[in-house]
């Protein structure tokens, strides 16, 4: 087994792991580590790799308890003299279980958040350390522009993490800004999408369209115009109107005549309209987005607006399944494994979710999105960290 020891959270750990058993061709079955794991929970998967010989990447491996990780040592190390020894079989959870010689155990932590713990002594001395520094974006970025089909992928590719780093130093400092890796592979992957459906278009318009579009939806009003001078100064001359779907833009315009929501003000009621489609697109690149304001700025609005014109627009009825995360406690949010009987209760997350994922009849097509109401701290939105990763 190995492990990243305290890397900086998007260095690309999981993301690794993963290419590594591709290249190898096993497949690796990612966990989402939690507190509601417990040994036997933990005995149950080693004992399904080590029948399959898969491999296990054990994401945020230290917000497993401290008293549940030396029991996981002890069954770790079971297997592993186990192989040591070349055995066919050996003992977990008192039961005997086949094992496979390609079984591979990885796990990836980030150090110093809350609801952590440090590994146990006995437990680090089982697997290999292995360090991770922050990628070279720009290496990065000219390969996935390459594999996206981009011939000035070079150029491009330095023009790109310029402006991030400028962006980093000089725009203002928000909790929600990030610059880093996981923001510049969304806007890479927009931008080949981009390509491919306006073959005709110069490579750097196309390029400037995604940065553009992908960026400008987060920004505070302030650093706007700083962004845009920034766009301007990188890629000058050149001309790229908003090119926004036609039809979900009259229909939000349409359901905010209905709802005498519209703004007197056209400039406003322009930007009104524009932060709908900005979310429209964001959700275009992501199966997770976070609407960010104060009290009473109109996030629930955009959101409302949105579903009613993608009604309209497409023939989508939207379903919207609000919560409030903060009402209850996460094992009545998530869900909660008996530790005596073994027996799990949905959680209302996990009733919401599964139902969701029933198949809709073909002939009534819909969008279904859950929306998590309320504040978000660690303790909670981290059962979510898997789920709304982009490494799929």
């Amino acid at each position: 087994g190995c492990w990243p020891p305290a890397p900086p959270a998007g260095t690309g750990k999981t993301e690794t792991t993963k290419d590594l058993a591709k290249a190898l061709a096993i497949s690796c079955i990612v966990t989402n580590c939690g507190d509601g794991l417990d040994y036997q929970a933990m005995g149950v998967i080693f004992s399904g790799l080590a029948e399959t010989g898969f491999w296990g990447c054990f994401d945020e491996f230290n917000r497993i308890n401290v008293e549940v990780l030396s029991v996981v040592a002890a069954q770790i190390k079971t297997i592993q003299n186990g192989l040591e020894a070349g055995k066919k079989t050996v003992e977990i959870l008192g039961r005997d279980v086949a094992l496979k010689p390609t079984i591979g155990y990885f796990i990836t932590m980030n150090p110093g958040y809350a609801g952590r713990s440090e590994l146990p002594d006995n437990l680090k001395a089982l697997f290999r350390p292995v360090t991770m520094i922050v990628p070279d974006l720009l290496m990065i970025c000219e390969n996935m522009l390459m594999s996206e089909g981009f011939n000035s992928a070079k150029v491009l590719a330095k023009k790109m993490t310029v402006l991030y780093s400028l962006s980093q130093g000089q725009l203002s400092k928000q909790y929600h800004y990030d610059f880093k890796l996981r923001a510049l592979k969304s806007v890479l992957v927009m931008a080949g999408d981009l390509k491919r459906g306006s073959a005709d278009l110069p490579e750097d318009v196309v390029l400037m369209r995604a940065l553009r579009d992908m960026n400008m939806p987060k920004f505070v009003k302030e650093d706007v115009p700083l962004f845009q001078g920034l766009l301007d100064d990188l890629f000058p001359g050149l001309e790229c109107p908003r090119v926004g779907n036609t039809d979900l833009k009259s229909a939000i315009e349409e359901h905010f005549e209905e709802m005498k929501q519209r703004s007197k003000y056209d400039d406003i009621y322009n930007l009104q309209v524009d932060k709908v489609m900005q979310l429209y697109e964001t959700m275009l690149t992501r199966h997770s987005t976070m609407i960010v304001g104060p009290t009473g700025g109109g996030k629930s609005v955009c959101l409302d607006a949105l579903a009613g014109a993608q009604k309209k627009a497409f023939g989508l009825p939207t379903h919207l399944l609000p919560l409030n995360p903060k009402a209850i406690p996460t094992d009545e949010l998530y869900g909660v494994l008996d530790p005596a009987t073994r027996n799990w209760t949905d959680g209302l997350l996990s009733k919401i979710f599964r139902e969701m994922n029933l198949p809709h009849p073909p002939d009534k097509p819909c969008r279904r999105y859950i929306l998590y109401d309320g504040d978000v701290d660690a303790i909670w939105i981290e059962n979510m960290n898997s789920v709304m990763d982009d490494n799929k």
